[in-house]
């Protein structure tokens, strides 16, 4: 049997390429979107960093939530993450890679399970595994110590 979820927002036009965005069902407060400037006026994120914002959102979390799962207390994580944009055939450009950096608080050797949850906790994120299907994204973890561990 399949099952389906549903979620929806609005966006409304206040000037020129500044939208904003409203999250149905919910009590998140509205967010102000718009273009880089010059074609916009950089009142908010535009969709582009949006979009990498929402992968990198997803992993840490996916991975907090993993690491808590398996009854671990982590320190807070940290992300960073990068977008290579490219032009396409069509001379469009597309968000063509994203490589995000999580960096753990602390030291690998301190947390339970830790090889079991960095091989599933990519799998997970409902972002980044349905951005995959077009874009690359390559993920890094790294531990309180610097070491990489992913």
């Amino acid at each position: 049997m399949s099952e389906t979820q549903t979620f929806g927002l609005s966006l409304e036009q206040i000037d020129h390429y500044e939208f904003r965005v409203r999250f149905d069902e919910t009590s998140v407060p509205d967010l102000i979107t718009d273009e880089s400037a010059p074609l916009g006026g950089d009142a908010g994120p535009n969709p582009s960093r949006l979009l990498v914002t929402a992968v990198a959102n997803c992993l840490a979390a996916s991975l907090l939530f993993a690491l808590r799962k398996f009854k671990n207390e982590p320190g807070p994580l940290r992300a960073e993450a990068k977008a290579t944009m490219e032009r396409n055939d069509q001379g469009r450009w597309r968000v063509a890679h994203v490589a995000v950096d999580l960096h753990l608080s602390d030291a690998a050797d301190s947390l339970e399970h830790l090889p079991r949850i960095l091989e599933q906790f990519e799998d997970f994120c409902i972002v980044t595994q349905s951005v995959r299907e077009g874009v690359a994204v390559d993920v890094r973890v790294t531990d309180a110590e610097g070491q990489v561990v992913h």
